[in-house]
């Protein structure tokens, strides 16, 4: 549950550190857990487009807001500027305001990039804890971006991991990403070449990418793997194929978003091939035991994440809480 504030503090500013810091892994995929069975109001995200200076492709501002009634409000303000990488800066800027629900007076600004990318991972983790084997060790993660070394630290919060294998289309990022996850983590890593072997000797796979073309195919999956599915965004990108869905029991983070927005749910439903009925639920109905989740170490489970503004608000909040209870 959210934590009522003191009021009358003067807003905070917390950058990136800050919320790494204040959010470590295992207090996140709690406070996550907790905001699931909330009453928390997340209505539909705006999206607004506004010209590129040089007459080039339109940019996009992206509202997310978030609110629990008496407790606390917020909105992740996203800019999206594709004409920024000729410019030599990232494409996408963001920040996350946070305001007492009561007198609406802001308590923390936050960087909104690391809240989108610490909670996107703890989320997964989160779904991991209710999805995969108890006794899973071994963790694949395709991609080698930034989402790759919070999902390794993430997983092994809830899971036994001994051994993390890293797959992606560059060999040398493969290699840098099996460093810095073997010093965040403690725990060997290595990247691979072959796909198709890591994905067959994998208690759990996670895929961190931005591919339209599915990356791991059903026929490699093997009973009792979880697949976790957290890169794909938009409706035309894919990170598996129709017969991992079809061979998987499916979940999603939202049965209101995944569904709508993310293509690796989106297209088989449009086909045919996946139907809301074959859906088994959201993390909704797991945080509140509305539904089971692995049903039989055998049980191969697939978990599609498409982002929430629930998810935002819980970890913006737990940040700033947990600056006050330090002096910061």
């Amino acid at each position: 549950m959210l934590n009522r504030v003191n009021h009358g503090n003067e807003p905070a500013y917390l950058n990136a550190a800050d919320v790494s810091a204040y959010a470590p892994w295992p207090e996140l995929i709690e406070a996550l857990r907790d905001g699931f069975r909330s009453d928390i109001t997340v209505p539909m995200r705006h999206h607004h487009s506004f010209p590129a200076s040089n007459g080039g492709r339109d940019n996009t501002l992206l509202l997310m807001p978030a609110w629990q009634t008496g407790l606390a409000l917020g909105v992740k303000l996203v800019s999206v500027v594709p004409e920024n990488g000729s410019r030599g800066l990232p494409a996408i800027h963001s920040i996350y305001v946070l305001s007492d629900a009561t007198t609406g007076s802001v308590r923390a600004i936050l960087d909104g990039g690391e809240i989108t990318a610490r909670r996107t991972a703890a989320t997964s983790a989160l779904a991991v804890d209710y999805l995969a084997r108890q006794s899973a060790q071994r963790l694949l993660i395709v991609g080698t971006g930034r989402l790759c070394r919070n999902v390794a630290q993430s997983h092994s919060a809830v899971r036994p991991i001994k051994q993390i294998e890293i797959w992606g289309r560059s060999r040398e990022r493969a290699e840098i990403a099996a460093r810095d996850v073997e010093d965040l983590t403690g725990i060997a890593a290595r990247p691979v070449d072959d796909l198709e072997t890591a994905v067959r000797s994998a208690d759990i796979i996670t895929c961190v990418t931005l591919t339209q073309t599915p990356l791991v195919k059903g026929e490699w999956l093997l009973p009792g793997v979880h697949l976790d599915l957290i890169g794909g965004f938009t409706p035309d990108m894919r990170e598996t194929d129709d017969d991992a869905i079809a061979r998987s029991d499916v979940y999603v983070d939202t049965l209101a978003g995944a569904p709508n927005e993310a293509g690796d749910i989106l297209q088989p439903l449009r086909s045919g091939v996946l139907s809301m009925s074959d859906i088994h639920g959201d993390l909704f109905d797991l945080c509140r035991n509305r539904t089971r989740g692995r049903k039989s170490d055998d049980a191969m489970t697939l978990f599609k994440s498409a982002g929430h503004a629930l998810q935002d608000l819980t970890i913006a909040n737990l940040v700033t809480r947990q600056s006050n209870d330090r002096g910061q």
